[in-house]
């Protein structure tokens, strides 16, 4: 197993990893925004990506978006083939697309909006601190790129101050990393909850 910067001799794998995101969005119930192959291909060639690799088998994948003019920086479409679940691949994976992010882009902040409290977990552990979507990137694009979300019209009713995601963000110059106390997962399930009984119930009414 390698976990590497993806270049233009990954984006075979692009199609499978579309394909991966979609299905795990499927099993999940929650949202995930939608990425095209060519979308996914070109994050690869510009070496804004992180690919796993078993031998020739796709195991795990994660990318990088600029946002801002270069102020932000998030780190997308984190995934994990189904046949490499349970084995700690995803802390992996997390740990060197975050390095590379602080690596080719030093002066801008890193955020994540997300639903999966695994995922806030890994950011936590990192040194992300949740935080208001009004702390985020203001790009319109950015935010554009929710509307294939199944819960776009939960953030759209709250005029994007709030969704079910959970928005977190990392600012290496405040040193947070070592200064914050990591979050329990506890927390993050128990905000999980709340959103999802604050917006779910009133789609059902």
């Amino acid at each position: 197993m390698e976990i590497v910067i993806a270049n233009k001799s990954h984006t075979k794998y692009a199609e499978i990893i579309c394909e991966t995101i979609a299905e795990s969005a499927k099993v999940r119930g929650t949202g995930i925004a939608k990425r095209t192959p060519e979308y996914i291909s070109t994050k690869m060639e510009n070496g804004n990506a992180v690919i796993a690799i078993d031998g020739d088998v796709f195991a795990g994948f994660c990318y990088i978006e600029l946002w801002g003019h270069g102020k932000f920086v998030a780190n997308s479409g984190l995934i994990v083939h189904p046949n490499y679940r349970g084995k700690g691949l995803a802390k992996k994976i997390k740990h060197k697309v975050f390095e590379h992010s602080r690596t080719k882009f030093p002066d801008a902040k890193v955020f994540s909006i997300t639903t999966g409290l695994a995922v806030m977990k890994l950011n936590s552990d990192l040194g992300y601190k949740p935080v208001t979507f009004s702390e985020l990137t203001d790009d319109q694009t950015f935010w554009d790129g929710c509307q294939t979300c199944q819960n776009y019209d939960v953030l759209t009713r709250t005029n994007r101050k709030m969704c079910l995601c959970t928005g977190m963000l990392y600012d290496g110059k405040t040193k947070e990393k070592k200064e914050s106390k990591k979050i329990k997962e506890k927390v993050f399930k128990r905000l999980k909850h709340i959103k999802e009984t604050m917006f779910l119930k009133k789609d059902k009414k």
